[in-house]
């Protein structure tokens, strides 16, 4: 893989992977990230990494549902290995506006997978990073495999759904070199604050009420970004072709009970003079339609055939990411102010 195309490398779990790949020994090629830059997109998250690899790092603001102008970048770039993110991801926002999410995750992926195909005798691997939301809700036991049946819940999960069957379709039938993985819910650092954790962290250090769905019941098996990355390498390096591989983080909890976690570190961390404990500020809010009520992981057979485990614990994980968000406050205040997109504009225009 001398010249591995990223698309939403820009974004949360993209940029943890571009920096992953820096740091591996073991990949010395050339990364094309390709990014459109929507609100989600943030080429800060990269930029100490653009400077110190300006040989092996080439950046470009493409919409992932411009053909031409990927079919350009392949050509220029000698592009042999795909690495797929880029996706709209956040369930609520695909409540109220589907439209981008069916725009975006499905014709993106089609459009990706339809240059591939033309140059499938130059094009080594096709990988496709996807959800464990596609498998819909599960009870209060079992696990999802990948062999379980899909039903999904949302647009988002919908739409995501329809791109994991193109993906293998284009296996089936046209021969393409492909893998495909599901993950579970990642958080770590440069997660977009609209996101349960990072938004509870800013939330509770700012004394503002941590909104919680329902009775906060619903269970998610949580992964660490880090883990997830290298999980994704590896599938690219030793997977089998046209297989599907499930990651997850066996940190099976309840929301409340991140919540409460969450609460618990920043009073250790940081302590508030004069006030009661953080938890006092969780306040429950209506459940979103749709909202599916566990999801969990058997990643046994990335485990069996690749050898891969999540090193982190949830505590150790959680841990990590406060302290990220508590050391990188510029990054939060910006993500969340109009002076980052205006940020960004400069950026873009200063690097020609």
């Amino acid at each position: 893989m001398k010249n591995l195309l990223v698309t939403g490398g820009c974004g949360f779990i993209g940029s943890n992977f571009i920096h992953y790949l820096f740091a591996e020994p073991n990949f010395k090629g050339r990364v094309i990230n390709v990014d459109k830059l929507t609100y989600a997109g943030n080429i800060e998250n990269l930029t100490d990494l653009a400077e110190q690899n300006q040989d092996r790092y080439i950046f470009s603001q493409t919409d992932i549902c411009d053909r031409d102008a990927l079919d350009r970048l392949f050509e220029d770039h000698a592009i042999d290995a795909v690495c797929h993110f880029a996706a709209e991801s956040h369930v609520d926002r695909s409540i109220l506006g589907p439209d981008d999410f069916v725009k975006t995750n499905i014709l993106g992926t089609f459009n990706l997978l339809e240059i591939f195909r033309k140059r499938v005798d130059q094009v080594l691997l096709f990988h496709h990073v996807s959800t464990d939301e596609v498998y819909g809700s599960l009870g209060e036991t079992g696990l999802f495999t990948e062999e379980t049946p899909y039903d999904p819940s949302s647009p988002y999960s919908a739409s995501k759904a329809s791109s994991d069957h193109l993906v293998r379709a284009y296996h089936r039938t046209y021969g393409l070199p492909t893998t495909l993985s599901n993950c579970s819910n990642n958080y770590g650092p440069y997660q977009f604050p609209e996101k349960l954790i990072p938004l509870m962290v800013l939330n509770a250090r700012a004394g503002k009420p941590l909104p919680v769905y329902g009775q906060g019941l619903n269970v998610r098996d949580w992964l660490y970004v880090e883990d997830h990355c290298r999980a994704v390498w590896t599938i690219m390096q030793k997977g089998r072709k046209g297989q599907t591989y499930n990651i997850g983080g066996q940190c099976e909890m309840k929301n409340i009970d991140v919540v409460a976690m969450i609460c618990d570190i920043l009073d250790i961390l940081e302590p508030v003079k004069g006030s009661g404990p953080r938890k006092d500020q969780i306040t429950y809010v209506q459940d979103r339609p749709g909202h599916d009520l566990r999801y969990a992981i058997d990643f046994s057979k990335i485990s069996r055939e690749l050898g891969w485990q999540p090193a982190e614990t949830f505590e150790s994980g959680l841990k990590k990411t406060i302290e990220w968000y508590i050391e990188n406050t510029d990054w939060t205040d910006r993500v969340q102010s109009g002076a980052y997109r205006q940020w960004i504009d400069t950026q873009y225009e200063n690097s020609g």
